[in-house]
């Protein structure tokens, strides 16, 4: 691998309190890699790309609103990528071209899993039909074998297009059963048995104000008085959400979004550096810099 000074990148908008930078330096400089990791805050994704095409680009995490808009200005896309269609990582191949991949399901999963084994099998429910429950839906259906995966989502058009992407998820041709629950009349039609175990939020941290945004949050707090589960959160700005809060009120164990960030770096360094690197990644010191840098940030401890 060369030893030349190379560069990579968090790519999104309002990025610039991110705490990337810290957990992905100290990773860098464990493995004696000659890379500086910076923001790459930009307006359109062809400025994305055109700092990907610099000859001293060495990886790329791709975060909102680019993760499907990117797509179609890389070289290739890989399996998961593909799959999930939306790519949050992008790596060189051997030959230099630019490859899309997705390792946000890997973070979910892990979050999960380590949480507690026992909604293997189980009803799940995601919140949020947009591009990050893609990632949450694949977890839970390929790898937690959860059914139903229930959506709350306000949108019932959204909803739609996420089970037309969501026909590609299994490996046995089985596809996740997505039960779309508009109204909370619906959630307490919901026998107790069939309440999920694993719930993953995949929106932003924003006051309910509409009236269906109220219904919504009604929803998600009655299934939190019921059988208790494992709730993550992926939005992490604030790190205590609304609903992180409603979850720990009624005794959920509940998961930071941040730590979707640790579970990932393995195999992001894996597309980037390769396995042999990755192999030698200081996992333990790389989730310490995540836990001071999320400690220290302002921004998201309000």
């Amino acid at each position: 691998m060369s030893l030349e000074k190379k560069y990579y990148y968090l790519a999104g908008q309002g990025i610039k309190h991110s705490i990337a930078p810290t957990v992905h330096q100290t990773v860098a400089s464990s493995l004696g890699l000659p890379w500086e990791f910076l923001l790459l805050d930009v307006p359109t994704v062809t400025d994305v790309i055109a700092t990907f095409q610099r000859p001293d680009f060495a990886g790329g995490v791709v975060t909102m609103p680019y993760k499907q808009a990117i797509m179609a200005h890389l070289d290739k896309l890989d399996h998961f990528a593909t799959t999930l269609n939306a790519c949050n990582n992008v790596y060189l191949s051997p030959t230099g071209e630019l490859v899309g991949s997705n390792t946000d399901w890997i973070g979910i999963l892990e979050c999960l899993r380590t949480a507690s084994s026992e909604g293997k099998g189980k009803p799940a429910l995601v919140i949020g039909a947009g591009g990050a429950s893609r990632a949450a839906v694949y977890a839970l259906h390929e790898h937690l074998q959860c059914e139903p995966i229930y959506v709350i989502n306000r949108l019932a058009s959204e909803v739609e297009a996420l089970k037309a992407d969501a026909e590609k998820y299994s490996s046995t041709g089985t596809a996740p059963t997505l039960v779309h629950i508009e109204n909370l009349e619906a959630t307490r039609k919901i026998p107790e048995s069939d309440r999920p175990f694993y719930v993953v939020g995949t929106v932003p941290d924003l006051e309910p104000k509409t009236e269906m945004e109220v219904e919504a949050a009604s929803m998600l707090r009655y299934f939190f008085k019921g059988e208790k589960g494992v709730f993550l959160d992926m939005c992490f700005n604030p790190r205590n959400t609304r609903s992180l809060k409603a979850a720990k009120e009624q005794g959920w164990m509940t998961v930071e979004g941040i730590n979707i960030v640790g579970w990932q770096i393995g195999q992001q360094y894996e597309n980037w550096a390769g396995k042999e690197k990755a192999a030698s990644i200081p996992h333990e010191k790389a989730w310490e810099a995540l836990r001071v840098a999320a400690d220290n940030n302002p921004f998201i401890n309000k």
